[in-house]
């Protein structure tokens, strides 16, 4: 049977054998966490502890405040040693909890497994789920319980999980999907439950058959969920196009995938859904991939929530040479950091150290007009007409064009022979109109 896919999509080099045939190690627990009340999409958590105070792992330890937003919770047991600002990995300095670790683990001795989720109303499953701090752990970090919050005027009729992991180098979800595929399917089942759909799916891509056949066998008879094989092609992973290849649906321009009535998840937010109702344990550690030609020994890590990046760097054994970039996550939609002094926060499934040589970028050139960037666009856009405008502050002319609906996924700027830089220039325009729809001027 052929894998699935969509229209569009490029094949960068992935580089992931370095790590993929590589088994998954626990990280040395670090002596100092930095907690972050900003690690999901939508309103900052207020602290709720302070300085000398002891806390338990798994304590809550700042509160959501409002919908769009979930607790934050301790990863080790300690003394919280600072409630101040501190570095963050997108750039600003942001409020958290820092958390000296007395090397116990003493579990907050409220927190107790959940047992079997169909004890539970639905409503009641997905407050679990967000009194558990659940996020997308794919990247984007959006609360999960909002996913699972489904509008009245919306059909959903069933829930893909995103096990495609395109971006190149990170191997974090291939990792839990042959170690962990019945946590896998258990949290799909536990979402579905919560949502009242009756149909699941996940997409993984071609290039991890041994994955695609753990989850297989991890399926019971009872279970109406379809594992489906997906072309190896970026972004294979990004939710629209996941949509369209697994379902053939579209999500219409400036829609949500409620609108095609879907709900997608991250197979590793699925597990982390199953872990808490087994174990009753909030969100406090996840996979990620250490990897890059500038670090000697690459692996995938099971890591706790706030360790400093540079332990885990340490753990593989330092540098080879000095990193020219390290990137949070993968090489085409990552967040370039400014060093190694930042904690790891629930969005993290990457740590990628790059050398010059690697990380090499030509100048950019004029646009020869080839075309490429419309072709594999896989939102169907015209990148070059959308750059060229936001190059002039033109922004209605933008808008028109549907910037707005870009993913950023940068296949534009790495098709482009003349390598421009698409998806900066379209990500600009994109600010600058919601800010101009902010001031009623557009």
């Amino acid at each position: 049977m052929k894998s699935k896919t969509f229209r569009g999509g490029i094949h960068p080099p992935y580089r992931k054998k370095r790590t993929a045939e590589a088994s998954v190690k626990v990280a040395t627990e670090p002596e100092i966490v930095t907690i972050p009340m900003t690690q999901h999409i939508g309103t900052p958590s207020k602290p709720l502890v302070k300085r000398k105070d002891y806390v338990y792992l798994g304590q809550k330890i700042g509160d959501s405040d409002g919908f769009v937003s979930v607790p934050a919770h301790a990863s080790v047991s300690g003394t919280v040693v600072a409630v101040e600002p501190r570095h963050h990995p997108g750039g600003d300095d942001i409020m958290s909890v820092v958390i000296e670790s007395d090397g116990l683990n003493q579990v907050d001795p409220s927190i107790k497994p959940y047992g079997n989720y169909q004890n539970f109303e639905p409503k009641e499953v997905i407050s679990i789920i967000q009194d558990a701090g659940i996020v997308g752990l794919g990247g984007a970090m959006f609360p999960t319980h909002v996913k699972l919050s489904i509008p009245p005027d919306k059909k959903v009729d069933c829930i893909v999980l995103n096990g495609a992991e395109c971006e190149p180098y990170i191997t974090a979800d291939h990792h839990l999907m042959m170690a962990r595929p019945k946590r896998v399917l258990q949290g799909l089942r536990i979402a579905m439950y919560a949502t009242g759909v009756t149909k699941g799916y996940v997409g993984v891509e071609d290039n991890k058959p041994a994955a695609i056949e753990k989850l297989r066998e991890a399926l019971t008879p009872e279970d109406n969920i379809e594992i489906v094989p997906l072309e190896t092609k970026y972004p294979q992973g990004g939710e629209k196009q996941l949509i369209n290849a697994v379902t053939g649906r579209e999500v219409p321009s400036g829609g949500l995938p409620a609108d095609a009535g879907v709900v997608v998840l991250n197979v590793a937010t699925a597990s982390q859904i199953a872990v808490t109702f087994e174990t009753g344990m909030p969100l406090h550690s996840r996979l990620l991939t250490c990897t890059g030609d500038a670090v000697k020994e690459a692996r995938t890590f099971e890591v706790r929530i706030g360790t400093p990046l540079q332990n885990i760097i340490d753990l593989c054994d330092g540098f080879v040479t000095e990193p020219h970039k390290i990137i949070m996550g993968g090489p085409m939609m990552g967040l370039a950091l400014f060093g190694t002094d930042v904690p790891v926060i629930k969005g993290t499934s990457g740590i990628l150290c790059l050398t010059e040589k690697s990380a090499f970028v030509p100048e950019p050139q004029n646009c020869i007009r080839c075309g490429k960037c419309a072709d594999i666009c896989p939102i169907h856009l015209q990148p070059l007409y959308i750059s060229a405008y936001a190059q002039k502050g033109l922004w209605a002319h933008c808008e028109e064009l549907h910037a707005l609906d870009c993913i950023e996924c940068g296949s534009c700027s790495y098709i482009c022979p003349a390598k421009r830089t698409l998806v900066s220039s379209i990500r600009v325009a994109k600010r600058e109109i919601n800010d101009l729809r902010r001031k009623g001027k557009i």
